[in-house]
């Protein structure tokens, strides 16, 4: 047996494409140890499905599967439509068999449809599903993994749409949601192995009788029947069991809830002998000691974590195939720059909603991610926004890394207690990566920090706009003539759009606050930032300029901002000084950058302010 790293040298291939065979079961005979693919001596190279030339003839896009846009029903996937193979996470499971395994993803990152696959593969069925299977990668893996398909009865639930405004209709939703699952497993109304009083209990939850406290057992209720009839105990499915969670902190009724999840996940999960298997997914792990309070056979998976990292979102040599598939090869640098980012454990990762959006509608990139669900966090982060976090976030959006403190364990209710939450929130929410982390000794891990790709970067401009917005700080027709003037590139009306939102902003602001300045850069690249390249405090010839934009494109002209701030001065004094920052421009030469880089037309702006009083001068 050699290494995948050997095998790389004489193939000539990547390391990562070894293990992506490996993984996927194209080379037989490879066993992994730990970490570590072992490839049998005697391999032989398999196909690769690389294009050496470099050209590409595109197929008749009439002939290929269409791509699963909102499609989780794996039977549905597999067959009808081009489906990215990720069979292997049940070899992974079974490989080391934790009893009850959590794993925390970004919303739209394939959870629901490997959870429906894993239903699929474990389920006993009337129907014999091992036909779905069968030119999967999970078949070529061998006997010992081929036996365990449909040998256990499974319970499914999905918490993805619970999402409602009250706890009341929260209740109700979980109940229909029982029921409905209570009715996939009929066979238990008649079975001569169950007493008249779990009979009588599953009638209750079909016909829509049960109480809260009725509702609370229904998981241990239902796996203690299920093993009677069948003789062997389920497999327990959760999937997006933190929305209803999520909702109940920001409606109002988080207490009910937690207090609704915790019994009904005891009774599950919790020393249950009538479970042979457990998973969850969701965004965040809810700490321990509120939700899963005592379950200590928990194995929880996270995106900072090398277990299990290719199986939720595309793996690189899964994106070209799939562009190779559509004839697409020529937009993969495209693709990457707005979709990829993403690190679970230290694998790469690509967005696989945003893929298949960005490739079934004609290859044109866009922010698809943002459509699919609410920005709470983003908001959260925008309303409680410190100084700290605002100038971090501007840092972030000039393309740097921070530093931050992320803990894992996170209890929603806390977050106010201390803002730093935050940013471990938005890595696990998928809205920040971690391209370097080193674990500490209490669990968490001091990380950099940055903003994973151009389509998340949209994110938090659309977020921040909206923001400013929604507290009054600019007004929609501040904003759209900023857009308009830029698309129409009327630089006199440019000119006068944007001294009225600076007007505005340095008005309904505190400008005497240390964050005030990050925040009014933060609006200019929310407004601006598809059409300029935005720097501030930095070098240019004799001086230092606040706030320089760069045109991205020759049609639009140079932008320069100097800012003065002095306190308590009369109107007269602030024109004055608003007057010397304009002339600071040309005696300092800050446009000597913009110039040299062949930038003709350069929009000045002295701007001076005082409490809430500006004075905004052009030249």
């Amino acid at each position: 047996m050699k290494s995948s790293e050997q095998f790389a040298i004489k193939w000539d291939l990547s390391k990562r494409t070894i293990n992506d065979l490996c993984n996927k079961g194209k080379i037989p005979g490879a066993i992994k140890e730990g970490r570590k693919w072992l490839i049998p001596d005697d391999a032989v190279r398999p196909a690769d499905m690389r294009v050496s030339s470099g050209k590409y003839i595109k197929k008749k896009v009439a002939h290929n599967k269409s791509l699963p846009i909102g499609i989780s029903d794996y039977v549905r996937a597999q067959a009808d439509y081009y489906y990215v193979d990720k069979t292997m996470l049940i070899k992974e499971f079974l490989d080391q068999k934790p009893l009850v395994s959590l794993f925390t993803r970004p919303r739209r990152f394939g959870k629901t449809l490997n959870m429906d696959m894993l239903r699929v593969f474990f389920e006993i069925s009337e129907e014999d599903t091992s036909k779905y299977f069968e030119d999967k990668a999970i078949w070529r893996c061998g006997e010992e993994y081929r036996k365990q398909q449909g040998q256990y009865p499974v319970v499914f639930l999905t918490f993805k749409d619970v999402k409602f405004d009250s706890w009341e209709a929260t209740l109700d939703k979980i109940r229909d949601l029982l029921q409905e699952e209570f009715g996939r497993h009929q066979e238990l109304a008649s079975s001569e192995k169950l007493v008249g009083y779990e009979k009588a209990y599953f009638a209750k939850i079909i016909n829509g009788n049960a109480s809260e406290v009725d509702l609370t057992a229904s998981l241990a209720k239902l796996s203690q029947m299920l093993t009677k009839h069948f003789g062997k105990a389920p497999i327990i499915i959760i999937d997006e069991y933190d929305s209803p969670i999520q909702e109940g902190y920001s409606k109002d009724f988080y207490d009910e809830i937690i207090g609704f999840m915790r019994n009904f996940f005891s009774g599950a999960f919790k020393d249950n002998k009538n479970l042979t298997y457990g998973f969850l997914t969701g965004v965040l792990r809810i700490a321990q000691e509120s939700v899963f309070s005592g379950l200590n056979n928990l194995t929880v998976n996270s995106v900072m974590d090398d277990e299990y990292d290719q199986f939720f979102g595309f793996t690189a040599s899964e994106v070209r195939e799939m562009l190779e598939y559509y004839g697409a090869l020529d937009k993969e640098a495209e693709l990457k720059d707005w979709y990829d980012g993403y690190l679970f454990g230290h694998t790469e990762i690509y967005n696989p909603w945003s893929v298949i959006n960005y490739i079934s509608k004609g290859c044109v990139p866009q922010a698809y991610w943002v459509n699919t669900g609410k920005n709470e966090i983003l908001e959260d982060v925008l309303k409680a926004a410190t100084d700290d976090i605002t100038e971090r976030i501007y840092s972030l959006l000039q393309g740097e890394r921070v530093i931050a403190r992320i803990d894992q364990n996170v209890v929603y209710r806390l977050l106010p207690e201390d803002p730093a939450n935050i940013y471990s929130l938005l890595v696990v929410a998928g809205y920040l990566k971690t391209p370097k982390k080193e674990l500490q000794a209490d669990g968490s891990y001091l990380c950099e920090v940055s903003i994973p790709n151009r389509e998340i970067a949209a994110v938090y401009k659309s977020e921040i706009l909206s923001h400013l917005l929604r507290i009054g700080a600019i007004t929609r027709t501040t904003a759209n003539k900023i857009a308009e003037n830029l698309y129409a590139n009327d630089y006199k009306k440019l000119q006068k759009a944007i001294a009225e939102y600076m007007d505005k902003s340095i008005s309904f602001y505190d400008a005497g606050a240390e964050g005030f300045y990050h925040g009014l850069v933060l609006g200019l690249i929310a407004l601006m930032d598809n059409q300029y390249k935005i720097k501030s405090n930095r070098e240019s010839g004799d001086g230092r300029y606040d706030i320089c934009l760069i045109p991205r494109e020759d049609r639009y002209p140079g932008i320069i901002m100097e800012l003065k701030w002095k306190r308590d001065l009369s109107a007269e004094a602030l024109s004055g000084l608003a007057d010397e920052a304009l002339a600071q421009i040309d005696e300092r030469k800050y446009d000597a950058e913009m110039k040299e880089d062949g930038v003709q037309d350069i929009l000045k702006f002295g701007i001076a302010f005082s409490g809430k009083k500006v004075s905004v001068k052009t030249e």
